[in-house]
């Protein structure tokens, strides 16, 4: 019997201004003489109207000013489709993985229920008699988002940044209403797939697969199973079992318990397990895991999971001082974790489009040797494809619940809201093993700071409502009330940067100022710097007549930067920021795009890997940085390094460098000398041989063998220096028969930036990983 209909495909869309028409059921659009247009699913309308030839592509130039006048649009998608006759007559379900947003669904005339968030799965039962042996109709009305936020009750303690208000009304992604690095987008669509699918008889509805414990020595680890089955009642007592078998590589396990009742649990130890670790610091290995529902030998019901065995604990305190210091410090399997990654923000202004993305840009991480990834709050939940990468590729995520930079309202209806929405993610997620951290929000403690308000602490949507969600759904996972979490004692404190996890934003002046180099966190989950696209990428948004000369207030350029409010915008001066960069680090705003190009991504790798090569320098009083960002969502200047178009600036290749699990780096000047370090973020001790030199001279610098042990740090020696320089050291170590680089700038700004490009081609030739002169093109 066919058990699942897939109903993706083209669908028809019928539009018009919301209110225009009062059209309260399918049959009424008959009458009315209404755009219609063929429409993808899944989708979103604006692309429809773009292959209709109905909007110009929206991201270029300030075409994307033109979707405005749709935010109070409402759209009528329509399907027609015929049900297999295997399953006329019995129990199925509509089921719709994301809809945007505010939706009512019919089905041959008969309404079916509604939805108002487009974070869930949205699941309809259908009766004996609606679904036809023949054809069926299909309808689903999307409503304006904006028009529903506008009738949503709210209270006074509600704020949120000037363009972006209605954010806090409807489950909607933050970014589409306008952001910093988004533009504003208001969309709407059936955005994941739609399916027709039949209710089996006997099935295993809810299975939760957790690591218990893994001992010190690592041979023996124990995990449970929790589950919830459906069946006829009548077998509980007549020789019903549960059985589970797992297998990775050479190791395997097999159980079998009674089952008594419809919700369970059980215990399974393994000895000599295979561990899941995070990337350079072991494999990834997962466990292919087949739950049997078995009645007197006949399998009623069978679901496949990929699991990963391995203890996590995140140990942190309230708050850090540079006296008593403090903690914010994940373990994998006991061992501390030196986490190395990017921030993970939405794939694309159309999320229709974010599946397509996942593996290429994911691949990104793995290229850069990251082990964590931050999924951003004021995104989308990532479907599993993405957690499916992660779990095999041994990157961490850090996943933040969809709330960013406001403070959210604490009515009854928003609270019953968030419980839905939390516990159908953390249900939907919770087997992944690269699922680390559950996170509240993303600066929601900030905000409350940013807009008058005194305490965080009385937000009771991250201190109460989504810890009992996860203890209920996902007890054996950590939670953090919101990055970053301001707890009453730094409250009480008045001193903001006393919370052992920060994001440090700041001036954004030159990436070497005391505010870089004397912040006292354990932990960065959010540091950025500027950095200019590629040539050919900025000539796919900007028009010609757009490009040159710099003007920090060209419409095109402040379009895609991203300002929704014009010049004046809060956005619109990144800009200008950029420029500023430069001039910084290179005393002047070069004189043609090219020179600009580079500067700015000269700037921006300089400031990168120095953020990162201080974090590992300063380990274990730093145990973590989460940098911003690894790639566009849309086409814009931005802190990103790589752009919408998967061109890579020349930070990722310093990251690449920077972040490789032994790395040879030099420190900061102190009495006249820089100090030489080797840093090992693996579990395995470390031996090769080195050479330092001057790029200019060549002269050897520094040289030998040196050894570091596993998770460790070692000086290999000091180097004098005169203030009065500007100096290139490179860097190259051999290691298990494969050659490593890395460099290291010396000087006070403004460097020439004629110097830079001779010194470029030396950087590059270290290692080879990419060609100087591609750089910015």
């Amino acid at each position: 019997m066919t058990k699942e209909l897939c109903l993706d495909g083209q669908w028809k869309l019928v539009y018009f201004p919301q209110g225009e028409w009062q059209v309260h059921h399918p049959d009424e659009l008959n009458s009315l003489d209404l755009p219609c247009i063929n429409a993808q699913v899944p989708g979103n309308v604006e692309l429809d109207l773009v292959r209709s030839g109905l909007l110009p592509e929206p991201f270029l130039g300030t075409n994307i000013n033109e979707l405005r006048p749709y935010e109070l649009y409402e759209w009528w998608y329509s399907l027609t489709f015929t049900a297999p006759p295997t399953m006329a007559g019995k129990r199925t379900k509509l089921v719709f993985q994301g809809v945007d947003c505010c939706a009512t669904y019919w089905l041959n005339g008969e309404e079916l229920g509604s939805s108002d968030n487009m974070f869930i799965e949205v699941s309809l039962e259908t009766t004996d008699s609606l679904l036809h042996d023949g054809e069926n109709t299909l309808f689903v009305r999307l409503r304006s988002p904006i028009i529903e936020a506008g009738q949503r009750s709210t209270d006074a303690i509600c704020y949120a940044q000037i363009p972006n208000g209605e954010q806090l009304f409807v489950r909607k992604a933050a970014h589409s209403f306008g952001w910093d690095i988004m533009p504003r987008a208001v969309s709407a669509g059936i955005w994941r797939s739609v399916s027709l699918v039949a209710c089996e008889e006997h099935a295993l509805t809810d299975l939760y697969f957790y690591t218990l414990s893994v001992d010190k020595s690592l041979s023996r680890a124990e995990i449970g199973l929790y589950y919830r089955v459906a069946t006829d009642p009548a077998y509980f007592y007549h020789g019903l079992e549960i059985r589970v078998s797992g297998r990775s590589g050479a190791s395997h396990f097999q159980l079998s318990r009674p089952v008594l009742f419809n919700v369970g649990s059980l215990t399974v130890s393994i000895e000599n397990p295979l561990l899941w670790w995070p990337n350079g610091y072991g494999e990834a290995p997962l466990y292919e895991v087949t739950t049997e529902l078995i009645h007197q030998g006949r399998v009623l019901a069978s679901r496949t999971e990929r699991i990963g065995i391995r203890h996590v604990q995140l140990i942190r305190t309230e708050t850090t001082t540079v006296e008593s210091g403090g903690e914010f410090l994940f373990k994998i399997n006991h061992t501390p974790i030196m986490c190395k990654g990017s921030n993970w923000v939405p794939m694309d202004a159309f999320h229709s489009r974010d599946a397509s993305r996942y593996e290429k840009a994911l691949q990104l991480f793995s290229e850069t040797g990251c082990n964590i990834v931050r999924c951003w709050g004021g995104n989308v939940y990532e479907d599993h494809a993405f957690f499916d990468f992660c779990d095999r590729h041994g990157l961490m995520v850090w996943q933040d619940f969809a709330m960013a930079c406001a403070v959210y309202p604490q009515t009854p209806e928003f609270s019953e809201s968030m419980r839905l929405e939390a516990s159908a993610v953390v249900r939907k997620l919770r087997n992944h093993a690269s699922l680390v951290l559950w996170c509240g929000d993303n600066e929601c403690d900030e905000a409350y700071g940013w807009y008058g308000l005194p305490d965080p602490n009385v937000n009771s949507i991250t201190r109460n409502l989504l810890p009992q969600v996860i203890q209920l759904h996902d007890p054996h996972r950590a939670y953090l009330p919101s990055s970053p979490y301001l707890s009453p004692e730094v409250i009480r404190s008045g001193n903001m940067n006393l919370a052992p996890e920060r994001h440090l934003w700041g001036p954004r002046d030159y990436y070497k100022s005391s505010y870089y180099k004397t912040s006292n966190d354990h932990f960065i989950s959010e540091i950025g710097y500027h950095g200019c696209p590629n040539l050919a990428s900025i000539q796919k948004f900007i028009e010609s007549d757009h490009l040159w000369p710099f003007n920090s207030k060209d419409e095109q350029w402040v379009a895609h930067a991203t300002a929704i409010s014009g010049y004046e915008g809060h956005n619109a001066t990144r800009i200008q920021l950029m420029a500023n960069q430069i001039k910084e680090l290179f005393g002047a705003i070069p004189e043609s795009l090219e020179d600009f190009i580079l500067a700015s991504q000269i700037s921006q790798a300089e400031a990168k890997k120095f953020f990162i090569e201080t974090a590992r320098l300063k380990k274990w009083r730093k145990t973590g940085i989460i940098w911003w960002n690894m790639i566009d969502g849309w086409p814009q200047f931005s802190d990103a390094v790589v752009d919408y178009y998967y061109s890579k600036k020349l930070a990722f290749h310093y990251i690449q460098r920077s972040q490789v699990p032994v790395c040879i780096m030099i420190d900061e000047p102190a009495s006249w000398h820089v100090r030489v370090a080797a840093g090992n973020d693996s579990r395995e001790s470390a031996a090769g041989t080195y050479r330092i030199w001057d790029g200019d001279t060549n002269e050897t610098l520094m040289e030998g063998s040196f050894t570091v042990e596993a998770n460790g740090t070692t000086e290999l020696g000091k180097i004098p220096i005169s203030h009065a320089k500007q100096q290139l050291f490179l860097i190259q170590w051999n290691l298990n028969g494969r050659t490593y680089g890395n460099h290291y700038l010396l000087g006070f700004p403004a460097l020439s930036l004629e110097a830079y490009k001779g010194w470029l081609p030396q950087i590059a030739a270290i290692t080879n990983q990419f060609q100087a002169d591609e750089i910015g093109r």
